[in-house]
């Protein structure tokens, strides 16, 4: 199964669905950190390659440039993608932000569905934010521009799109640590066939337990941080100056490969020996040390500090989370310093974050670790590539799936299997 990933990020479900069977042809990621990550470890990877076209450059690109500058070569893409994966950034209508429907970025998921009608790939997935499914509310909308469909969700009208091109579409949330991602993730998922497939969604949730026990992983409860993380301890071991960032004065723990992996961190270490990059430790001030002591008495493991101790403690910060040892945690966010380490006066290294979201240890971030100001709306640096990203746990779950499902479509059958209108053809 060929596949396109499109606002790919760093890679995550591109790595899911390698990891599952499939093969990279395309990835489109305008942001030039995030391209870098994912060139570096998928594109021309030592584990896996892209099947690259000769007439596109390995390099960032936004999904309108995408289609401007190659919309000729794009056409010959049809009939050669078997699946059409992505997530349009979601800032625009996550129930975390302001969810502003005149936001541009809402656009792009309209790109995306420009992308689909040139191409029509067999299946599409698109992944998001749960409030991806969310209605914007009418006084929200008064002076935007085409705002007739923000009066209801974006997923019913993405859905709504696809299925008159001839989609038949399942969608849906579902939380990433049902299938073994260390993590209460909710996602909305859409998940679409042209051959007329009807529940994937649904079939994919049944089939969790197969899926985790083809994993090695539990499947009468969920993962905890403490098998994920618990060997990137620092607490007694050596610190060294960090050895992968330009910024002097950083250390890192000495890594040691544990002797008794869990399933879960044996599927993270993968056949790989050495230690793992990003394992920069945070250069916290001793009053914010001791400001996460008092933190951790105040808080309830698992649960976002109440406002109620917010208050006791002065601080303005909306969201701060303490792990749960032996739980999963919380959503992993683009801000660092959203959650604090179950044992450790410390926030997470990006490595720790990269574990809860399932990328393994061989997968290597590239770039800065964290960047600050008017610069957070261009740069993307590591632990905002893994926050934004899809678990590849997941999206090797839905590879699975797919490559199950997948049906090869000539071009008979393929007009057979249009659902459009009797008297239309798909806009290409």
């Amino acid at each position: 199964m060929r596949f396109m990933d499109v606002f790919a990020g760093c890679g995550g479900l591109s790595l899911g669905l390698l990891k599952a069977g499939c093969e990279g042809v395309v990835a489109i990621e305008k942001n030039p950190m995030a391209f870098e990550t994912l060139k570096h470890n998928l594109i021309d990877g030592a584990r896996y390659q892209f099947q690259w076209p000769s007439w596109l450059p390995k390099q960032a690109i936004s999904c309108e440039d995408f289609l401007e500058g190659f919309g000729e070569k794009i056409r010959l893409l049809r009939g050669t993608i078997d699946l059409m994966v992505g997530g349009p950034p979601c800032q625009g209508f996550s129930t975390a932000g302001r969810r502003d429907p005149a936001d541009p970025r809402n656009k792009m998921a309209e790109q995306y569905l420009e992308l689909v009608k040139i191409v029509l790939p067999k299946f599409i997935v698109i992944e998001n934010v749960s409030g991806f499914n969310s209605k914007f509310s009418e006084a929200k909308c008064s002076g935007c521009d085409e705002d007739h469909h923000f009066k209801k969700s974006y997923a019913d009208f993405i859905s709504g799109e696809l299925s008159k091109i001839g989609y038949s579409v399942s969608r849906g949330k579902v939380n990433c640590a049902d299938f073994g991602v260390p993590q209460n993730r909710r996602r909305y998922i859409i998940i679409c066939s042209l051959s007329g497939t009807e529940g994937l969604l649904e079939t994919l949730v049944d089939k969790r337990q197969e899926f985790l026990q083809l994993k090695g992983l539990p499947v009468a409860r969920p993962v905890s941080v403490y098998e994920a993380i618990a060997d990137l301890q620092t607490r007694g071991r050596e610190l060294v100056e960090n050895s992968d960032s330009n910024v002097k004065g950083f250390f890192e723990a000495v890594y040691k490969v544990p002797q008794i992996s869990s399933p879960y961190l044996a599927i993270m270490r993968e056949g790989f020996y050495g230690a793992p990059n990003s394992r920069r430790l945070p250069r916290h001030k001793l009053d914010t040390i001791a400001q996460f002591g008092r933190i951790q008495s105040e808080s309830q493991p698992g649960r976002s500090l109440s406002k109620e101790a917010r208050d006791k403690l002065g601080l303005k910060k909306h969201a701060i989370t303490v792990l749960t040892k032996n739980a999963p945690s919380p959503t992993i966010t683009t801000l660092p310093d959203d959650i604090i380490h179950y044992d450790e006066l410390r926030i997470l290294t990006a490595r720790e974050t990269a574990r809860i979201q399932s990328f393994p240890d061989w997968f290597e971030f590239t770039g800065k670790y964290t960047t600050g100001g008017k610069s957070r709306r261009f740069e993307c640096p590591r632990y905002t590539q893994i926050g934004n990203a899809v678990p590849p746990l997941l999206a090797e779950a839905i590879g699975h799936l797919l490559l199950e499902q997948a049906v090869c479509l000539d071009d008979g059958e393929l007009n057979k299997t249009y659902k459009g209108p009797a008297n239309a053809t798909p806009e290409f």
